[in-house]
């Protein structure tokens, strides 16, 4: 593709001027440092944009904070109706905006058509749960007194996302913040700030055309630098954070030190369990899609195969084959399954960790590298590999954001449930088998330690009608459906006597 019709997907999303990287619906800053988009389908440079200085950001957390004033105020129906427009929006540009995911971060069209899908879901979800913000009544122990709870909007809410999904997480986020009526303060990944200028335009038009105040939505660009104001920021009760491990400690920490709340959703170290009980067709379908889906570069994406010994050559000989006709290309080539690395520092991570895998004593199945020629101009693009490996190695312990796939042996269920556990990440699992009991243990309390546990499924992708995240190194924070929306408000419990007396609670006596 060439500049041009770069161009011509920008200016379609609303992105005309790109001498500014931050904004609070009708203003727009500009004054930072120069942030350079790149494509790594082939390295050439798409735009520049500027990152948000230390003033700027004040003064958009100031317009976020009077924004919300007026914004709590209005009834969450009402709210819903603006964020079901958002989602209309999105129906209608979801084709360009899709289409720049793929060019600024590298997955597939029809991968990022789906993120864009995701977040239309998102919003469909957040319109139903606008009139489903529910509390509960609870019966009084004093008489005459009534006991219930209500939920209230907790403020600005800080967002920090990661460039492997550079628009849907940040929806899954907004959408649920602003209908329990709280306004969202974003910083998206600087390796992709073309998305998120996309996003703000697109709901700023949405703003303009109710007649609403900005800072509802507010966009701030930048690094590491920018990621931390946010974080020890006390006029964001919330921040929720998507990215590494390393990243996720540093936040958890700044946020807890001001007895902040935190949303961590982080790495993941992913492992199917393959019975020997498995419908293998179905088995080789989910693997390969959550191994070599976005180079490799979900958090949910498949890390490790745990399969039964019996079936243990059989299944390796069906995946080689399947990995002999993988494409790897351009991702705005619909015939392609696997497009690049988001930039060069990956694939060195990439190079790092095969050589690790070797110097632990592991072999490939399917030999891994790096891609060249002019088809590979951007020096992005590698081959998904599969490495033999035991399950304590180091670097089996470690996630690489890549198509690196691990295989180990298993005999009973309970070494291959040891196994899949037997990692500091708690994100996503999941096993392949057509018995019942083996399923219902490995979804039991003694089964999977994971946020989510799959049976039949691969571990890739989640549908957003349930909570999204996971345990241990994962971080413990929930984003998207079912209940998650109460981390975005705060409780209040509320007891109205309508006696003509004052009894206390426990039956104590206080008399004057």
């Amino acid at each position: 593709m060439n500049l041009s019709e770069i161009q011509d997907i920008l200016k379609e999303l609303g992105v005309k001027d790109l001498n500014h990287g931050s904004s609070t619906g009708k203003q727009f800053f500009g004054e930072g440092e120069i942030i350079d988009s790149f494509t790594p389908i082939d390295g050439q440079k798409i735009a520049s944009v500027r990152a948000t200085t230390r003033a700027e950001y004040d003064q958009i957390i100031e317009t976020s904070q009077k924004a919300f004033q007026e914004w709590r105020m209005v009834p969450a129906p009402k709210r819903g109706e603006i964020v079901r427009q958002f989602g209309n929006k999105l129906r209608e540009k979801k084709e360009a905006l899709g289409k720049l995911v793929s060019l600024e971060m590298g997955k597939s069209l029809q991968e990022g058509w789906g993120e864009v899908q995701e977040m239309i879901d998102i919003c469909d979800f957040a319109v139903g749960l606008s009139r489903q913000l529910y509390g509960l009544t609870m019966h009084s122990e004093r008489p005459l007194h009534r006991m219930y709870e209500q939920w209230h909007p907790i403020g600005s809410v800080g967002i920090i996302s990661a460039f492997n999904f550079p628009v849907a997480v940040w929806c899954w986020n907004s959408a649920i913040a602003w209908v329990c009526g709280d306004v969202s303060v974003w910083k998206p990944s600087e390796k992709v700030p073309l998305c998120g200028i996309a996003c703000q335009n697109i709901f700023n038009e949405v703003l303009e055309e109710n007649n609403l105040p900005e800072g509802i939505s507010n966009l701030v660009n930048g690094g590491v630098e920018v990621g931390e104001w946010l974080s020890h920021d006390t006029r964001l009760p919330l921040i929720s954070a998507t990215g590494s491990i390393r990243m996720g400690r540093l936040v958890g920490k700044a946020v807890a030190e001001r007895l902040g709340r935190s949303i961590l959703e982080l790495g993941g170290n992913n492992a199917i369990i393959i019975s020997e009980k498995a419908d293998i067709d179905a088995t080789l379908v989910g693997a390969v899609f959550g191994a070599v889906g976005t180079a490799g570069q979900r958090c949910t994406s498949t890390r490790r195969l745990i399969i039964h010994e019996s079936i243990y050559d059989s299944v390796l000989e069906k995946m080689k084959k399947a990995y002999g006709q993988l494409r790897i290309g351009s991702p705005l080539d619909t015939e392609n399954h696997v497009g690049p690395l988001i930039d060069t520092l990956a694939v060195d991570q990439y190079q790092k960790a095969l050589k690790e895998i070797e110097k632990e004593g592991g072999s490939f199945i399917v030999e891994g590298g790096v891609l060249e020629g002019e088809k590979y101009s951007s020096g992005c693009y590698v081959k998904p590999c599969i490495a033999e490996v035991e399950n304590h190695y180091q670097i089996v312990q470690h996630e690489t954001f890549a198509p690196i796939l691990y295989v180990m042996k298993y005999r009973d269920l309970d070494e291959a449930i040891a196994l899949q556990n037997g990692v500091p990440q708690g994100l996503s699992s999941a096993i392949m088998t057509t018995d019942m009991r083996e399923s219902e243990k490995f979804l039991s309390a003694a089964g999977s330690d994971c946020g989510i546990a799959n049976v039949n499924i691969g571990t890739s992708g989640a549908e957003i009608g349930g909570a999204f995240g996971g345990e241990k190194d994962t971080g413990g924070g929930r984003e998207s459906g079912s209940d998650a929306w109460k981390a975005y408000m705060r409780r209040q419990t509320n007891t109205i006597n309508y006696s003509r007396e004052l009894p206390l609670a426990q039956g104590i006596k206080f008399d004057l």
